[in-house]
């Protein structure tokens, strides 16, 4: 059994986030002594820290742990240019060129198609969001407005015509007025005449 898969193994996992939970209550309890000034403070954050830099190392040293492993189900993926078959095809499947180019422009189109279907979604959240719970009270202040106005109109449709008549009273009283004045301009005519 290698060092590769050792690492795998549940009871090294077990180990690691021993190791980490451990030392991390360590450092927290170094910090705590030395933040109330207790007794032997010094020594407990040197030994926290101390701790802290062997996780570093630690986890340094057993590199990143995956969390797929798909190259067993299709040896030779790690591969770029590899011929596989997955293994769920049986032994003597052919095995089909993997082309790299192929993939990464599959690749690319699934997350083009993602990406539109991620703005979609958004369009669909803003519109989910939008408040339509004033819309009936808008519509009915709009409706109070349109009648309003078509009152307005109906008004001043009135008071043209008031003022139609008015201008017409007006022509009518100053042609009056003009007979009135010729009428008084006879009289005082006759008038002078009359005295002479």
């Amino acid at each position: 059994m290698g060092l590769q898969s050792s690492l795998k193994t549940s009871g090294f996992k077990y180990l690691k986030n021993l190791i980490i939970g451990v030392g991390a209550s360590v450092v927290l309890l170094g910090a705590l002594f030395k933040l109330e000034s207790w007794e032997y403070a010094s020594e407990m954050l040197i030994l926290g820290l101390s701790t802290e830099a062997f996780i570093f190392l630690f986890l340094g040293l057993i590199g990143p742990e995956k969390d797929y492993y798909w190259e067993k189900l299709y040896p030779g993926l790690d591969n770029y240019n590899s011929k596989i078959a997955p293994l769920t095809a049986g032994e003597g499947a052919d095995a089909h060129p993997l082309d790299g180019e192929v993939v990464e422009r599959q690749l690319g189109s699934m997350v083009t198609e993602l990406q539109s279907m991620s703005k979609s979604l958004g369009a669909l959240k803003a519109l989910q969001e939008v408040d339509f719970a004033g819309a009936k009270d808008q519509i009915k202040a709009m409706g109070g407005f349109y009648k309003n106005m078509s009152d307005a109109m109906a008004n001043l449709s009135d008071s043209l015509e008031d003022t139609k008549a008015y201008k017409e009273q007006l022509s009518a009283l100053n042609k009056n007025l003009g007979s009135l004045n010729s009428v008084y301009g006879n009289v005082l005519n006759a008038m002078s005449n009359i005295g002479k």
